[in-house]
């Protein structure tokens, strides 16, 4: 029998299809003004990222003065045109840069927090729809822990995917072109080199890190779990003195995820290394292609230091696309237990068109009824009984 298709996976391969089941959640419908603060905060977004690669040229420029031949009489006026200007315009690039990635951060927030409210609220009905056999064989703490991660996960993805994705592929596009028709293509492919090898390095650590990931949710889940229902069963563990095997129980649990978190981080380590070293070797690269320009006289030492501004500033992009796979990885590995729940139907639906059950007098009559929660426990075998109109009948045993 094939196992049932689950509408969210953290399994590699299946994130465009989880994010496209995610979209209701991350462009609401019914509410034109969150799409109007989606669309706001997108265009302020991509605003800074243009604004941020003019910060190289100002670089670029105010090196060429300085390192320029002035004439004495007419060095402290080209001083203050050039070179004043240039820093007063670099530094102003960069507050305008920044109030609107505060700007972008204010308009989404609401978006973000009704994502995560509304999902909140469906996965709390659901819950509520199904049945008693359900909730016997659940934990409530470990209900309670995986709704908890899962809408904070839901609103990571959101953030990330509609905030950071798209500009950060128009940002990358956008200094290699300038790269290539500046200075010509092989400094694109020297950059689309380490751009595919730090991609495909951080999409195979990240592959890698989600299954310690998962392992330490469900460590997380358990531990929670058991400490809830040992306290929610407090009085039933004071009268049999259990509280060291309690204890015992929840230590367990709790080293379980000790040793996952520790994974997590160590492996979290590995990552940021090799992202280091990969970009590290492809900027070595073009530093040293553009220090020989320099020497043949090609290349003037502005341009030298807008090759290095410009890297530096794509090393950031170039971060958060790790940084976005890795915590929209790690939040679809939150949110998957949640909607395995969703997932869950329920035992006993109401059909489309049941109307209001209305009894003015009426009797309840049992003949030889069999029921149990879980078949190989038992619970009516054959009972029979019957209860007139008006009368309450207590079934102790």
């Amino acid at each position: 029998m094939a196992a049932p298709k689950k509408t969210v996976s953290a399994d590699s391969g299946r994130i465009v299809q989880t994010i496209r089941n995610l979209w209701p959640y991350i462009w609401p419908s019914g509410r034109t003004d969150l799409k109007l603060r989606v669309l706001w905060a997108t265009a302020f977004l991509i605003l800074s990222k243009i604004i941020l690669l003019s910060v190289p040229y100002f670089f670029k420029w105010a090196t060429d003065a300085l390192s320029g031949r002035f004439d004495p009489a007419d060095t402290m006026l080209a001083f203050a045109m050039a070179v004043l200007t240039l820093v007063a315009a670099y530094n102003l690039a960069r507050i305008v840069q920044a109030g609107f990635n505060q700007l972008r951060d204010t308009l989404f927030a609401s978006v973000g927090q009704h994502a995560v409210r509304q999902l909140s609220l469906k996965t709390f009905r659901h819950l509520h729809r199904l049945s008693l056999r359900f909730h016997l064989e659940r934990r409530t703490g470990g209900l309670t822990r995986v709704i908890e991660r899962g809408t904070k996960g839901i609103e990571s993805i959101v953030r990330f995917v509609i905030l950071n994705t798209l500009p950060t592929i128009v940002e990358v596009a956008l200094s290699a072109a300038i790269l290539g028709w500046t200075y010509g293509w092989s400094y694109v492919g020297v950059t689309a080199l380490t751009i595919v090898a730090y991609v495909w390095f951080t999409i195979r650590a990240s592959d890698w890190r989600i299954d310690i990931r998962r392992g330490m949710n469900a460590s997380d889940a358990d531990a929670n779990s058991k400490a809830i229902d040992s306290l929610l069963n407090f009085e039933t563990v004071k009268y049999f003195g259990n509280e060291d095997m309690e204890a015992g129980r929840f230590d367990q649990s709790m080293a379980a995820y000790e040793k996952a978190a520790t994974r997590v981080w160590t492996s979290q380590g590995f990552l940021n290394f090799g992202q280091v070293v990969i970009f590290s070797l492809g900027m070595m690269a073009m530093m040293t292609m553009s220090a020989l320009a320099v020497r043949d006289g090609t290349q003037t030492v502005g341009d030298f230091v807008f090759i290095n501004v410009l890297l530096m500033q794509l090393s950031a992009p170039l971060a958060v696309v790790g940084f976005i796979y890795s915590e929209v990885r790690q939040g679809l590995a939150n949110i998957e237990q949640m909607f395995d729940l969703l997932d869950t139907d329920a035992e006993v639906v109401d059909a489309p068109d049941a109307r209001n059950l209305v009894i003015k007098a009426a009797a309840i009559s049992f003949r030889d009824v069999h029921f149990a929660y879980d078949p190989k426990r038992p619970i009516l075998r054959g009972i029979s009984f019957d209860v007139p109109a008006g009368h309450t009948v207590a079934v102790v045993g």
